[in-house]
């Protein structure tokens, strides 16, 4: 029995959070803080390729 395939692919993020770390660590680098604005970045870009991810599935 074969299944439906799905309506639509969902965006993927991964884009984004890439993104965010070099933009977080470029940012870091500049108030001398790299990691911190990495971790910042990376977190950010998380958030949004989630939210990115549920509005694209729905």
């Amino acid at each position: 029995m074969a299944s439906k395939p799905p309506r639509k692919t969902p965006l993927a993020g991964g884009f984004v959070i890439a993104l965010g770390a070099i933009g977080g660590a470029v940012y870091g680098l500049i108030h001398h803080q790299p990691t911190i604005g990495l971790l910042t970045g990376v977190g950010i870009g998380v958030v949004i390729s989630v939210l990115l991810w549920l509005f694209s599935r729905g």
